[in-house]
């Protein structure tokens, strides 16, 4: 009997510390997106090379840089400093967009998405995002969509050649404002190079990000990690969680698509100007990611 009753206790006992010991296993558990920044976008000055160490310092695992720089020098850098290329962004989409009534304007623009892949492919990345076309100035969303397909297809070879994805991003430009509008655009290139480079914060202006997620799922190649205020004065101009992004929520949805690509930053420059601002910016993007 009383050898019965110390068994008891002993498998009770246990039990209970695996049961106090869960919330702490759980705290230490961390989401597997990685944490990239905008090139474009960091207010810290300096060579390549400079603006790359200080990426590291910060803690982040990648950089997003543009089209069209040099080669080398941004070779070197990640090099040096261990980064990765999470991501480049093609240099010409706005000045020549794949959508202008001009077919010369259209021919520029493509042969700038094709050096963004070759970009892509020298510094190991697997993705450039695009903007594929702007729906103003006389365009009409039928027009955009139209132009920007067929020369996205003309891009495809050289991609698949590359084993470097086109992943079209959602920005102002009046074109793809709901998540189905997404789909049918993707359903349109029907190719595995092609997929979504969701921008967190530029969404907020049409719908929450996180009803967007679910229906973009697999599709989603890489996020822009943006804080939004829906007041217009504030915007895009707001620090981290001082804006009107539920990061919870949204990071509970790209949970349950399985996202574990990179999480790039694209704040204002002002939010990471010296290396304090940019090591306090790092560490709020690791609470959105713990959200």
């Amino acid at each position: 009997m009383q050898n019965t009753r110390r068994e008891f206790l002993k498998t009770t006992a246990v039990g209970l510390a695996g049961t106090f010991a869960l919330p702490a296993l759980a705290a230490e558990k961390k989401r597997p997106i990685k944490k990239a920044l905008m090139l474009q976008t960091l207010g810290f000055k300096g060579s390549t090379l400079e603006r790359f160490k200080a990426l590291k310092a910060a803690g982040f695992e990648g950089v997003e840089p543009l089209s069209h720089m040099d080669q080398d020098e941004v070779m070197k850098a990640l090099d040096e400093t261990g980064l990765k290329c999470a991501s480049v962004c093609c240099n010409t989409h706005w000045a020549k967009p794949l959508s202008d009534p001009n077919p010369a304007t259209r021919e520029t623009g493509l042969e700038g998405l094709k050096q963004a892949l070759r970009d892509a492919k020298r510094w190991g990345a697997n993705s450039v995002l695009l903007v594929p076309g702007v729906a103003r100035n006389g365009v009409t969303y039928e027009q955009c969509f139209e132009r920007s397909v067929a020369e996205v297809k003309k891009a495809l070879p050289l991609a698949e050649e590359l084993g470097v994805k086109i992943a079209v991003e959602n920005v102002w430009n009046e074109f793809i404002t709901e998540p189905k509008q997404a789909i049918d655009y993707m359903d349109a290139l029907n190719s595995p190079m092609v997929g979504w480079h969701f921008d967190i914060g530029n969404v907020i202006r049409y719908a929450a990000p996180e009803t967007w997620i679910p229906v973009l799922g697999k599709r989603i190649l890489k996020l822009h990690i943006k804080e939004f205020s829906k007041a217009k004065d504030r915007q895009f101009r707001v620090k981290f969680f001082e804006g009107d992004n539920n990061w919870a929520a949204i990071m509970a949805a790209l949970d349950k698509v399985g996202y574990t690509g990179w999480g790039i930053s694209e704040q204002p420059g002002d939010q990471t100007k010296d290396p304090e601002s940019l090591k306090a910016f790092s560490q709020d993007m690791d609470r959105i990611f713990a959200s």
